[in-house]
């Protein structure tokens, strides 16, 4: 029995046409003999190629949901009738994408054999609170496909070249007619034997078995923006896999992901952290040092303070992304703390200062008392 081709996708039966549409680029890619040789691979690349060329079409696509494979026995309609997949635009052009590293178009033979784009590639980096505030380069170790230098890319043996594919005479393609209960059509495949290069490798390259590319590990140094947050991405152009045939690199696209501080927390812009002083310092006022993201800052604390109160430091928060020189502000919430014990000295001094005041305390303990004093 045929396998189901959303199975095959890997897509559910609601899937739209762009979902369609990365699906079969990720499992193609995946199949493809040039890079998958587990035995097996080549004929499920056959049923990705099937299945695509009968779900990206929405008149088949409805066609095989009511009828099955049936329906579109041998695959190929088009709008209007069968055709040949050679006119469908929307074929042609996941097939070129696919062989031309997502360039887009439709493709020939010849342009399927040329330079084809490299892989982007994906990293996670990991940042200080401080770094992303401020920016700066940072080193990373990135593992990524080169060129291999023996063969210079081509994948055969040094001196030796490719051969002419004898299976699709260099086109890429294969060609079959078929007869169905619907009327006859072709339908163009990409040729098993090369895989859609239109060329064959028969002494490959030792070190890279064929493939043109070795994977390498280096150092890279990237640039970090300041103001950054969890889940920036940057994109440094032309550091991702190598390029197949002379053709251009990929990106690499670095995701940052932020790690939290013991004081301090980020909103938007804004830094916020929390400022613990006396009752007294709270009382009478006075000059602190106090913690920022650029070192200790004096700042005055207004006599009266309330707890609660949010002071700020204006211009001491984060540097907006793309324009450093604006920057947030830094906000501070007071925290008073009020003592549990005094010394016998403190509380004759206190007890005089609620008698003047007139406020009622409790004998033995004066925490009401000062409490009072920030509420009244």
């Amino acid at each position: 029995m045929a396998r189901d081709y959303y199975d095959i996708l890997g897509i559910s039966r609601n899937a739209d046409q762009d979902e369609i549409k990365r699906a079969y680029r990720r499992q193609a890619r995946k199949y493809h003999p040039d890079v998958n040789k587990d035995p097996g691979a080549e004929e499920t690349f056959k049923e990705i190629n099937k299945a695509y060329e009968v779900l990206s079409e929405p008149e088949m696509k409805a066609r095989y949901d009511r009828f099955g494979e049936a329906g579109v026995s041998g695959a190929g309609a088009g709008a209007g009738g069968f055709q040949d997949f050679g006119d469908m635009g929307g074929f042609a052009d996941i097939f070129e994408t696919f062989f031309s590293g997502f360039s887009g178009g439709v493709g020939t033979g010849a342009r399927r054999r040329g330079p084809m784009r490299g892989d982007d590639l994906r990293l996670d980096l990991k940042l200080d609170f401080k770094d992303a505030i401020f920016g700066g380069e940072k080193e990373i170790k990135l593992s990524h496909q080169e060129t291999c230098s023996t063969c210079s890319g081509s994948g055969a043996k040094p001196g030796t070249r490719p051969s002419t594919c004898s299976t699709c005479s260099g086109t890429g393609q294969v060609r079959r007619a078929t007869r169905t209960p619907f009327g006859s059509f072709t339908q163009v495949s990409a040729c098993p034997t090369c895989g859609g290069t239109g060329e064959v490798i028969e002494d490959r390259c030792e070190v890279c078995g064929g493939n043109g590319l070795i994977q390498e590990t280096k150092k890279l140094k990237i640039t970090v923006p300041a103001g950054v947050d969890n889940g920036t991405r940057l994109r440094v152009s032309g550091e991702g896999d190598a390029g197949l045939r002379g053709g251009p690199a990929g990106d690499l696209y670095v995701y940052l992901f932020v790690s939290e501080d013991d004081t301090f927390k980020r909103d938007g812009i804004n830094i916020l952290s929390d400022l613990k002083i006396s009752y007294l310092q709270a009382i009478l006022g006075c000059k602190l040092q106090v913690e920022t993201v650029d070192g200790p800052v004096e700042m005055d604390i207004p006599a009266g303070t309330q707890p609660g109160r949010v002071l700020v430091l204006e211009n001491k928060g984060v540097p907006k992304l793309g324009n450093p020189v604006s920057r947030g502000d830094h906000l501070l919430t007071i925290k008073v703390d009020i003592p549990t014990r005094l010394k016998p000295e403190e509380r004759e001094l206190i007890e005089k200062l609620a008698e003047i005041r007139g406020d009622q305390v409790n004998r033995g303990g004066i925490e009401g008392f000062l409490g009072g004093l920030f509420r009244g």
